[in-house]
């Protein structure tokens, strides 16, 4: 029976969960530390669930062994930023704002997976491309007296985050899971130290705009009452990060990608029961457009697979 179940969207869906839990609870500690030090704790403490739980079950410490370093660390640096711009505009934005501007890097990943790794993305799925780019125009509305500047950053995490998977699928038929979420890890530990020693006194913080605050603001070691929300953080970000690289080892980009957009309406409602926020006209004209072009590319994927016969994703080179 469980031979039968889907392992690369499954991942993908437990994937979304934990993400989902992440995002809440950066945004609920965002008013208290700066973002250098929730990452540090955060990325410490998955790193230690990845070492001490994840690898011996996928092999030991063999599997660390790479002869693709330069890939990793670029995948790394990818989700650095990624994370920042998003945790940047999260800070100040509603939690659905945010999260609907990111997830239009489902739609990315798509047409980057045929641009760059020449997976068959057909003319209909480029069309649902665009038309979720353009519920991404709706919310942020350029040009407008109301335009916010932080909108921007979700949407810069977006291409950040799509990159990060095109890599992903470009390494995933040599590099195991684990391997790919222990060194995105330690690229986490290395940058959040260094963005720590450079910028922790604070003295910066107040210097620019309210977004930058954040992560300029003074390291201070965290309330007690706050550690176990840092130890879920960590969790979160270990089991996340694991099972979205699994996914994307497994199944196509282009497959994969748009389950993520069930992520949204947990948004919202972490959104509505934690921080009362109740999404703007906008965001759910964007959220309808986003969502429903990511599950036609979803369509589309399963038709074509029911059309051909299911295949195996193709090695790249």
């Amino acid at each position: 029976m469980f031979s039968r179940i889907p392992l690369g969207p499954l991942s993908a869906l437990i994937a979304v969960f934990f993400f989902s839990l992440n995002d809440a609870a950066i945004k609920f500690l965002s008013g208290d530390y700066a973002l250098h030090l929730i990452v540090l704790f955060r990325s410490l403490i998955g790193l230690g669930i990845l070492l001490i739980v994840i690898v011996p079950f996928q092999g030991g410490f063999s599997v660390l062994r790479t002869k693709r370093l330069g890939m990793h660390l670029l995948r790394g640096l990818c989700v650095v930023a990624a994370n920042t711009t998003f945790f940047l505009g999260l800070a100040v934005l509603p939690l659905a704002d945010a999260m609907a501007i990111f997830f239009v890097s489902p739609l990315l990943i798509t047409a980057f997976s045929a641009l760059l790794l020449g997976e068959h993305v057909g003319p209909r799925r480029m069309a649902a491309v665009s038309a979720g780019l353009i519920g991404v125009l709706i919310m942020i509305r350029p040009g407008a007296d109301e335009f916010n500047v932080a909108l921007l950053f979700p949407f810069a995490a977006a291409f950040a985050y799509a990159m990060l998977h095109v890599l992903t699928r470009k390494i995933g038929n040599t590099e195991s899971a684990a391997t790919m979420s222990v060194y995105i890890q330690i690229v986490f530990v290395i940058v959040s130290s260094i963005v720590g020693l450079t910028l922790g006194h604070g003295a910066y913080e107040g210097s620019g705009p309210e977004i930058t605050d954040f992560l300029l603001r003074a390291w201070h070691w965290p309330a007690s009452g706050d550690y176990w929300i840092l130890a879920l953080l960590g969790v979160a970000s270990a089991m996340g990060g694991f099972f979205i690289s699994q996914a994307y080892r497994l199944s196509e980009a282009s497959m994969i990608a748009p389950l993520e957009y069930i992520a949204m309406p947990m948004g919202v409602a972490f959104g509505v029961v934690i921080f009362g926020e109740w999404p703007a006209l906008t965001t759910w004209i964007g959220m309808v457009l986003i969502i429903g072009s990511g599950l036609f590319v979803f369509w589309r994927e399963a038709r074509t697979e029911a059309d051909t016969g299911p295949h195996r994703p193709r090695a790249r080179r």
